[in-house]
């Protein structure tokens, strides 16, 4: 079994779950970050695992491009996706609903919110400002200090996911 792991991320959380991932999953898997590596043949491979961040409410937009441009190729796979944001249980999942075609969401093995984070040390003033007025207007507000970074991986989610797919 060959899996081949495509995710986005901005500022780390993303990949640090994916590379997590990859080492629950049988079989060889190559992992590939869509905004810096050449994606190879999908055809090779009998799993693809779709990732990404949510800002904003939307996925990075070279992941909605993959999954757009190359939905014929994926029908024909086992598929995996999965987020990383700062929103927890059925509105992350939403996110992540609202973000990919409907289609790829319909048929993939696992769906699963795999934690998220806020790195401030590599975020600009206006992210930091956007993250700090969005965390005040939750219904339960949560402090945020943009002097110290936040990583909030879901271990137990990874392990699920990997499971499902995993699965023959």
């Amino acid at each position: 079994m060959k899996t081949l792991i495509v995710y986005g991320t901005k500022h780390g959380a993303t990949e640090k779950c994916s590379k997590v991932l990859k080492d629950k999953l049988n079989g060889e898997v190559v992992i590939v970050n869509i905004k810096k590596d050449v994606i190879p043949d999908m055809n090779s491979f009998n799993n693809i695992v779709i990732g990404g961040s949510i800002y904003a409410g939307r996925i990075q937009k070279e992941i909605r491009e993959f999954c757009f441009k190359n939905l014929n190729t994926l029908k024909n796979k086992k598929i995996g996706v999965f987020v990383c944001c700062m929103s927890e249980g059925e509105k992350a999942i939403s996110q992540l609903n609202d973000s990919l075609p409907s289609e790829l969401m319909c048929m993939a093995t696992a769906k699963e919110h795999l934690g998220g984070g806020f790195t401030f040390s590599k975020m600009n003033f206006l992210e930091k400002f956007i993250i700090k007025m969005v965390s005040k207007k939750q219904k339960n507000p949560v402090k945020v200090n943009i002097n110290k970074d936040v990583l909030n991986i879901h271990e137990e989610s990874i392990n699920k996911f990997a499971e499902l797919m995993n699965k023959k």
